[in-house]
């Protein structure tokens, strides 16, 4: 299976948004293993909209839970026990983009968290981290945890207005490559995320 898993440093850092540009440039499919929370819509709904691709790329979730908060206590307020071992990835000749829920530590399980599922994956890593303040922590914190793992680590994505110091202390400190910066969107579509060229070759990382 090649492909990419998208994760985040923190919540609201932009996975989905990078999800669906990594769509806009793969022939790929996109997995939403855990989706917390429905309204206003889910994840796949938002990436099937923004990167305009067809249904059938679009793998159905293994766990939907309606409360857009952490999975294991979402999980335990609908009453739902989630199970790891349903996270088998649906068959597709396609590459797979698969999105996690938050950051890499949040518990899925009393005894899982995100980084589990993606240590179970085995696909390359991309960070979406945050250009503003904070970003700095957040992301070397992120990518210690990758690296004590072992995980394969295909780079980072910065979301948000230009920030170049943050951006190079990231790339310094953290001995990583940015994949891609993308801007705020003042309309974010398919055109307008076509326009964001990565900076390294996806293809190539994809199947790292």
């Amino acid at each position: 299976m090649n492909g990419f898993f998208v994760t985040g440093t923190d919540t609201d850092v932009g996975k989905t948004l990078v999800s669906s540009w990594l769509l806009t440039k793969l022939d790929a499919s996109y997995w939403k293993p855990v989706q917390a929370g429905v309204m206003p819509e889910t994840d796949s709904s938002v990436v099937r909209r923004l990167a305009e691709i067809e249904p059938d790329r679009i793998l159905p979730e293994a766990y939907v839970l309606p409360e857009a908060i952490a999975p294991h206590e979402a999980a335990r307020r609908a009453g739902i026990a989630i199970d790891m071992a349903k996270f088998v990835p649906p068959i597709s000749d396609r590459l797979l983009v698969v999105e996690g829920a938050g950051g890499l530590m949040v518990p899925l399980t009393d005894t899982a968290c995100v980084i589990d599922l993606a240590t179970e994956l085995h696909l390359p890593l991309v960070l979406v981290a945050r250009s503003t303040l904070g970003t700095i922590n957040h992301t070397l914190l992120s990518l210690e945890a990758i690296r004590r793992r072992g995980l394969p680590l295909a780079g980072v994505v910065i979301n948000g207005p230009e920030t170049p110091h943050n951006r190079a202390a990231i790339e310094r400190y953290g001995q990583v490559e940015v994949i891609a910066e993308i801007p705020w969107l003042d309309v974010v579509n398919r055109s307008t995320l076509l326009t964001i060229e990565p900076e390294l070759d996806l293809m190539k990382l994809a199947r790292s």
